[in-house]
């Protein structure tokens, strides 16, 4: 008997076997912690997140050699440089019972033919976020990018204003200010976005991907070129937080920029099997939803649809109408050398 307690002992003061862990390289504030929970619950692991706040960070780390990541979560144009750059394993779609349940529209991509490197995951545009009491105050427009670039207006809100740290998401935006395609890779209207973003630097707090949600919350910040994701997530914090006033999603009349974000497994994942269960579980519809009851993203998973709160099918900037989705548009790949001529681009335009 003696013997027998002494094992038992011995096993009871060994430490908890560690849980198989997950490692998800996501956008910041991409998924709800229920959703997460969840899903450690089902498959008995951990999920271990890295967060970074623009695919170039995403694009860059891989390419030095970074590894260790299960499931990432890319953009469509990024998506493209990673299956170019072979930094992708294929899927196995047997795996994938729940990709029934994609939108179409969603599938099949010129990035991606067949899907054989990735799935949808949610969307979301890029837009105007803004306190709504002093944009009122102050008679401000919000659905105009001309806020976020014409002096005339920054005057009124210098310091309170940011805008992403990313050279693709701001020369877009300044493109479509101009009258351009989100898209356009001549040099000479490139020439054009970089003058229009430095005449506006100046009004500007800074250039911020990820804090930016916690500044427009506490009312540091008033008007912001972000995520719609995010700046719902603000509104959602202040409201909770009691503030006296909202933060807004303002839909510019010149277009803006729709990115649909894909699951992928990275070449090197250590688990790629419970990669592709995470996966399959993000497809179903009642998980689907939550991204966007809980973060406010568009989805496109048809099995969500019905899952979905209905007042939030009423934002133009989670579910946008046919007029508004007309002026949308998804950020192709560039090729090196525009790579290149961008990045020496921003780097001017930072270093000013």
């Amino acid at each position: 008997m003696t013997r027998i307690l002494a094992v038992v002992f011995a096993l009871l003061s060994l430490p908890a076997l560690a849980k198989d862990p997950l490692h998800l390289y996501n956008w910041n504030n991409y998924i709800a912690p229920e959703t997460v929970k969840r899903f450690e619950e089902q498959c008995n692991c951990e999920v271990v997140q890295t967060y970074y706040s623009d695919n170039e960070e995403l694009l860059a780390k891989l390419a030095a050699g970074a590894k260790g990541y299960d499931v990432l979560v890319p953009t469509g144009n990024a998506v493209q440089a990673l299956i170019r750059g072979k930094q992708l394993r294929p899927l196995d779609a047997k795996a994938l019972p729940n990709m029934k349940n994609v939108d179409p529209a969603y599938l099949d991509t010129p990035f991606d033919p067949g899907n054989k490197y990735s799935v949808p995951y949610a969307m979301s545009t890029t837009i105007i976020g803004y306190n709504d009491a002093k944009m009122k105050e102050l008679g401000l427009p919000t659905d105009t990018w001309a806020v976020i670039f014409d002096p005339k207006y920054l005057a009124k809100v210098k310091g309170r204003v940011t805008v992403l740290d990313s050279p693709n998401e701001l020369f877009a935006a300044a493109l479509k200010y101009l009258g351009y395609s989100a898209n356009d890779t001549d040099e000479k209207h490139w020439k054009e976005a970089a003058d229009v973003i430095k005449r506006a630097k100046p009004y500007w707090a800074a250039f911020n991907a990820s804090s930016y949600i916690k500044e427009l919350t506490v009312g540091n910040i008033w008007l912001v070129h972000g995520y719609s994701n995010d700046i719902f997530q603000a509104n959602l914090d202040a409201q909770a937080a009691g503030r006296k006033f909202q933060i807004l999603q303002g839909m510019p009349k010149e277009g803006a920029v729709l990115a649909v974000d894909n699951m992928v497994l990275h070449k090197d994942a250590p688990r790629p099997d419970l990669g592709l269960k995470f996966i399959n579980f993000m497809l179903d519809g009642k998980n689907s939803a939550e991204l966007t009851n809980l973060i406010g993203s568009g989805n496109p998973n048809l099995d969500a649809a019905k899952y979905i709160k209905p007042e939030l099918k009423a934002y133009p900037a989670i579910f946008p109408p046919k007029q508004v989705q007309a002026k949308l548009e998804q950020l192709h790949d560039l090729t090196p050398a525009q790579r290149r001529l961008r990045s020496r681009m921003w780097t001017e335009i930072k270093a000013r």
